[in-house]
């Protein structure tokens, strides 16, 4: 389950789709660790901003600015403006959780005897996967600058992960599910 959501757009008068009469205010959120993403109904006079990390956990007393999920949704549920600012919000929370990213380098198995959970970061070749996995042979890696100076052909790992969480995210049917929660 999902503690804390990064806020991705935040619609104080409510839906403008909505056809109820009195409109209640929302957010959309995704979540920091199953990128999950949801329909937040924010406390009465919070004020939220884009980028904003929310508390959405069980505990009632640390919802400062929650009041509770309302539900979770597609990324095609999302309005415009939160499905625009998703990739940027996702790569903050790769960079805020680079240590457990550097460790999927790190452990990342075979998914068949074919096939490397690797290679199912887009734009990573077979080339640049044997040269990670022979780079990790000698050492595990320390954090992407590491990554990069060991594996010359890798250039912004946190990018493939990006990549990798957007796709998994805009196409649920994905066979693999490296990163979000189904």
């Amino acid at each position: 389950m999902e503690e804390y959501a990064y806020i991705l757009d935040y619609l104080p008068q409510g839906h403008p789709e909505s056809r109820k009469f009195r409109k209640e205010p929302i957010a959309y959120g995704v979540g920091d660790t199953e990128f999950k993403l949801f329909e937040l109904l924010p406390k009465q006079n919070s004020s939220l901003v884009v980028g904003d990390r929310v508390y959405i956990g069980k505990n009632m007393e640390k919802r400062n600015t929650i009041l509770h999920v309302k539900k979770r949704v597609r990324y095609d549920e999302l309005t415009s403006a939160a499905q625009s600012e998703l990739p940027y919000v996702i790569e903050e929370i790769v960079k805020d959780k680079e240590r457990d990213f550097v460790k999927f380098f790190n452990e990342a198995i075979p998914v068949t005897t074919k096939f490397h959970m690797l290679e199912l970061l887009p734009g990573l070749g077979k080339k640049t996967m044997w040269c990670i996995l022979e780079e990790r042979k000698n050492r595990p890696f320390k954090d992407f600058e590491d990554l990069k100076k060991r594996v010359p052909t890798l250039y912004r790992p946190e990018k493939l992960i990006v990549d990798r969480i957007m796709k998994e995210i805009t196409e649920p049917n994905q066979k693999y599910h490296l990163f979000v929660a189904k």
